[in-house]
């Protein structure tokens, strides 16, 4: 891992283990926070790691606010992604703006996880056929890179056999992003020059931070409508032959 990324929410996913004793490919998938956390000695970083795809997770206005502009080599896969509290039209927002109980913010919260795996399910066959294609090493990322994107990379390590707690410890290392916002300071300042309102201690806490609760909801609705992580996959015209193609060619003996 380069240095100065590593001091981000920024990962290869690659090493973790699977059921079956083999490893996820190293070199493959990064996760990460967005390019607004990107100094220059990040994108120097970044651009010796040859990315070829970037996954971005983010609204259109996350992306004109902040754009991918360091990857001029890569290709930009835009998903818009809008099941998350840091985008403007998403209506949690208008109700976190009269009553930011703690109940709100985490109501909200959950509603947003239980979306994602829907708002993902359209572009899974895509991205699963550019990794088998060689379309790598692929960044995937979104603003804080723990909610979107922590999704996506835990539906994308469940299938090709990652163990559930494997996935949860990933899941919750993103925590390193409330951590760096705490000590840069300011994140009511930019709560309000984003959403025009000062955000309760609750709800900040919540938007920085990670709970495995959501990321099982998201787990949760997937299963009630799909029947199982299979079933979900199939429903995004990801077949068992596809998905297992998938697999082999994440995972390497370890």
């Amino acid at each position: 891992m380069t240095e100065a990324l590593s001091k981000l929410n920024f990962r290869d996913i690659g090493g973790l283990p699977t059921h079956d004793g083999r490893i996820v490919r190293p070199g493959l998938i990064y996760r990460s926070e967005g390019p607004a956390s990107f100094a220059p000695v990040h994108r120097e970083e970044l651009a010796a790691l040859n990315i070829r795809l970037v996954c971005d997770l983010r609204s259109q206005g996350e992306r004109d606010k902040d754009p991918n502009d360091w990857a001029e080599a890569a290709r930009l896969l835009n998903l818009d992604v809008t099941a998350d509290l840091r985008v403007k039209t998403n209506n949690g927002w208008e109700a976190l703006r009269h009553d930011q109980s703690a109940a709100t913010v985490r109501a909200a919260l959950v509603g947003n996880y239980a979306s994602i795996p829907a708002a993902l399910r359209p572009h899974l066959r895509h991205f699963v056929e550019s990794i088998i294609g060689g379309e790598v090493p692929a960044l995937v990322h979104c603003t804080a890179g723990k909610d979107r994107t922590g999704v996506m990379i835990a539906l994308l390590l469940r299938a090709v056999g990652v163990p559930e707690d494997i996935v949860i410890a990933d899941y919750e290392r993103s925590d390193i992003f409330a951590r760096n916002l705490r000590l840069r300071g300011g994140i009511e300042e930019q709560f309000y020059e984003t959403f025009g309102f000062v955000p309760s201690q609750e709800l900040i806490d919540a938007m920085i931070g990670v709970d495995v609760d959501f990321l099982n909801t998201a787990f949760d609705a997937l299963t009630s409508e799909h029947g199982s992580l299979e079933g979900y996959f199939a429903a995004a015209d990801v077949d068992a032959t596809l998905l297992a193609c998938f697999r082999e060619t994440m995972v390497t003996q370890g």
